[in-house]
């Protein structure tokens, strides 16, 4: 029975006295509410109908969901950033909400029309590159809270999609969270400096296209060496763990690079250093963890490139293992795995 049919018979009730007709406003609720969409639903709905519906249901999500990870990245970091005395008129909330959507825009976008992430990072490479560089101009640590913030709002767009879509949309949010993290555009810019037959320009030239292979295996190596260590966000075996910790490993490999092409460790002084001393306590990671990792990155990288280009890596690599030794640090900021 239609809706019309329905108001008629209210009205005809209400005639005969029995004052049907005050339950007008909840049949016209009903009918309102029996509209209303399940919202786990739409996604799957979306997923089905191809990659532009998924890019535009994920693009009217997106200033929400930025929203929601700038509460995130608040509760993870805004005690580091008192205690690091970072100046707040830095973190310019609005302006980093436009760059998330600006660039999500357009992830979504190459997405939507099937470009291929490796195509992505050409795209945008340079605009991620130039966020970055303002970002770090006048404290290099804001670029942690910048970053956390992207990498946060990806995170919540693809929660609720189907597996088979989370991987493949996730494959363009990846290259976002590698210029933001990595200083790629840096390592470019140095690396034009060089003839191409430069012994330095040829070792990173054969270390980057291995950095995933690598931070692949020295991830599943730190698995099997603290399989119940556990981080903020779980287990180091847990899937998103995994690709943070794989991310953080490739982006030890980048630094490593730039401190070979600029022959000093400046970088590692200025950024790398400070941003992990801000995000890795709020995230629960130990210096053990750390020094665990370089530990294990100087051996990848030897068998890897063998002795002879180890040699352009081998005093940078060494002046991060003594940076981030245990020793270095209080007790407060310690977290031993032998703990855990």
């Amino acid at each position: 029975m239609n809706f019309n049919n329905n108001l008629n018979m209210l009205i005809k009730s209400d005639v005969s006295g029995s004052g049907a007709v005050q339950s007008l406003p909840q049949l016209w609720a009903k009918k309102y509410v029996g509209k209303l969409i399940d919202p786990d639903s739409v996604w799957k709905e979306q997923a089905s109908l191809g990659r532009t519906a998924l890019a535009t249901k994920l693009q009217e999500h997106l200033r929400n969901t930025s929203a929601k990870a700038w509460t995130k990245t608040e509760t993870v970091l805004g005690k580091e950033v008192q205690r690091h005395d970072i100046e707040h008129q830095l973190i310019n909330p609005w302006q980093i909400s436009r760059d998330v959507y600006h660039i999500y825009e357009q992830a979504l976008d190459a997405y939507a029309n099937n470009i291929l992430p490796r195509r992505l990072s050409v795209l945008v490479g340079p605009e991620l590159g130039e966020i970055r560089r303002r970002y770090t101009a006048v404290d290099p640590r804001v670029i942690g809270f910048v970053s956390m913030q992207f990498h946060y709002t990806g995170e919540l767009l693809l929660d609720p999609l189907p597996a088979e879509a989370k991987e493949t949309v996730g494959a363009y949010f990846k290259v976002i969270d590698d210029h933001l993290y990595m200083p790629l555009q840096r390592a470019y810019n140095a690396a034009a400096e060089y003839d191409y037959n430069s012994p330095v320009l040829e070792g990173v030239r054969k270390l980057l296209p291995l950095i995933s292979q690598i931070s692949q295996k020295i991830c599943q190596d730190v698995i099997e060496l603290y399989p119940n260590y556990q981080c903020y966000s779980g287990l180091l075996s847990n899937p998103r763990v995994q690709i943070s910790s794989r991310r953080d490993i490739e982006m030890f490999q980048v630094y490593l690079c730039v401190c070979a092409l600029e022959k000093n460790i400046s970088i590692v002084k200025q950024e790398l250093f400070p941003l992990c001393v801000m995000l890795y306590p709020a995230l629960s990671v130990s210096w053990d963890l750390v020094q665990q990792l370089i530990n294990l990155l100087q051996i990848e990288i030897q068998r890897q490139l063998g002795p002879e280009q180890m040699k352009l890596f081998k005093p940078y690599l060494r002046s991060m293992e003594e940076m981030f030794s245990p020793n270095v640090f209080p007790e407060e900021l310690l977290g031993k795995v032998s703990a855990c």
